[in-house]
């Protein structure tokens, strides 16, 4: 496989589109999903700058449950409509949350994080989870890193066999 290399550029949709296609390498063959969520996140937290988590929550029993992430240990179980995830998971609406201390019930699984983006996923109308990453920087997210998180989204979606998790 080709070596993985951070990129730096002030053009995000460059930049995702990029990422979109590192994923699909990763992804497109492969049919186990615990190997194609890990090596997501993995993908995550190695090229974008500023962050301290990148993972998954899955929607088992009624709950947002941790799936595979990078990063400092993590809350393993969410309600939904519960801190950013659960809000997240419960509008089926990204959350750019600039300020996680101003987010009213956010969950705070480790102190340094400052800011947080949350993607809904969800599959032919219904909620598999969510893609959840934090950073230690305020503010660090915006509408375009949620337009090119969500065509992450889009293409795990496109690869992922979502059967195999609930």
């Amino acid at each position: 496989m080709n070596e993985i290399k951070k990129i730096v550029t002030e053009d995000k949709e460059k930049f995702y589109n990029y990422m979109n296609i590192k994923l699909t390498g990763l992804i497109c063959e492969e049919s186990d999903w615990l190997a194609n969520l890990s090596n997501a996140s993995a993908l995550l937290y190695l090229l974008l700058d500023h962050i301290n988590w990148a993972g998954f929550y899955l929607y088992k029993n009624g709950e947002l449950v941790l799936g595979p992430f990078q990063g400092k240990p993590a809350c393993t179980h969410i309600a939904i409509g519960k801190g950013v995830c659960g809000t997240a998971a419960k509008d089926l609406k990204i959350q750019v949350v600039k300020d996680v201390h101003q987010f009213p019930g956010h969950i705070a699984c480790d102190p340094a994080s400052q800011s947080e983006i949350v993607v809904p996923i969800v599959h032919e109308g219904k909620l598999m989870g969510v893609l959840d990453i934090d950073s230690p920087v305020k503010a660090r997210f915006d509408e375009e890193d949620a337009k090119g998180l969500q065509k992450f989204v889009d293409t795990l979606n496109q690869y992922m066999d979502w059967s195999k998790i609930v």
